[in-house]
């Protein structure tokens, strides 16, 4: 499994827009406690209101490693960043980047690397080789977030209910699938990066056996109703072996982001879908509640909305930005 260096320096290039941050925004609202500052091209003119480090500075005072957490356009890293990136490294940092573009693609940076015993992790390309997964079931607990489409909560909700569980002294762990996933908790698989036959047991080995009261809090990724991105998901799925899922889901959507021939099911529909899939390796799987991204309800319809999805389905319905996840961690751990 992919592990960083901790504390991180993150590094903003020369953004413009806060919506190209949300790499390095996630990363200082989920782990701040690992992140030490911001550092950026002249020409940025976002801010994420932390102490701005020279990469020296940041390495004097215990970095392990400076994030790329800005993705321009297209996820290709602009050549005018590697004086930056050249700096850290020279500095004894690792450099990290969940772009598409390869950090190992620039000579430069690699003679520099390697000048400097650091490390330059592209986070989508790093993974090991994995085996076929078994489907021996492992000790421990797992709840798995899953959704209707992509980009909707799934990370947040996975995020917000492990601190949950962390607050009421309940043993837990944040299993990241993502590459920003991966750099709040440190670790992870990238599972979008692998081949397809090894995703489950990717999945099996991000998940290992672990204490009986230990819960596995297992980020999600895709959706079994995207006609591109299912495969990910299931793989996922069955090797988690979730003994609980929690639904994900925009009421904004009525059809599959960029796919308007896919209508998303209703959501009693796609909840039995996911059990039904994943009673494949866990034969006591459940559904524990519902996360929502309500961003598009005014309060008034958001409460409305959240009182006829509950009286429906029977599970509680939260949204981790708007009411916390309490309902579900209730839920979760009830006898």
């Amino acid at each position: 499994m992919l592990v960083l260096r901790k504390p991180y320096l993150l590094y903003l290039g020369d953004a413009v827009l806060k919506s190209d941050c949300k790499t390095a925004f996630g990363l200082r609202d989920w782990c701040r406690e690992s992140v030490l500052g911001e550092w950026s091209h002249a020409a940025a003119r976002v801010t994420l209101d932390l102490p701005r480090l020279a990469p020296a500075e940041a390495a004097a005072q215990g970095a392990g490693s400076i994030i790329v957490g800005v993705a321009p356009t297209g996820g290709v890293l602009p050549e005018h960043w590697q004086d930056d990136l050249e700096a850290a490294l020279e500095a004894g940092l690792d450099v990290v980047s969940g772009l598409h573009t390869r950090l190992t693609s620039f000579p430069r940076l690699v003679r520099a690397a390697e000048r400097r015993g650091v490390r330059l992790v592209d986070v989508r390309h790093m993974n090991p080789p994995f085996p076929v997964a078994t489907g021996r079931k492992r000790s421990g607990r797992r709840v798995l977030t899953v959704g209707t489409d992509c980009a909707l909560g799934k990370k947040y909700t996975a995020l917000a209910l492990a601190r949950e569980l962390g607050r009421r002294g309940v043993a837990a762990t944040f299993r990241a699938t993502g590459q920003t996933g991966i750099m709040i908790a440190g670790s992870g698989i990238a599972m979008d990066a692998l081949v397809a036959d090894f995703l489950a047991g990717a999945a099996e080995a991000l998940s290992p056996d672990a204490p009986p009261d230990h819960w596995d809090v297992i980020e999600g990724q895709g959706s079994i109703f995207h006609p591109a991105y299912a495969g990910v998901t299931l793989g996922l799925l069955h090797g988690s072996q979730p003994d609980a899922i929690v639904l994900c889901h925009d009421p904004d959507r009525t059809t599959i982001e960029e796919y308007p021939d896919y209508p998303i099911p209703p959501l009693a529909a796609a909840i039995e879908d996911y059990l039904h899939l994943g009673r494949l390796t866990n034969r006591a799987i459940r559904c524990v509640g519902l996360s929502i991204n309500s961003s598009a309800l005014d309060a008034t319809a958001w409460a409305a909305y959240r009182a006829r999805v509950e009286a429906e389905l029977g599970l509680p319905v939260c949204d981790p930005l708007r009411t916390g996840v309490a309902a579900l961690a209730d839920r979760l751990l009830a006898p």
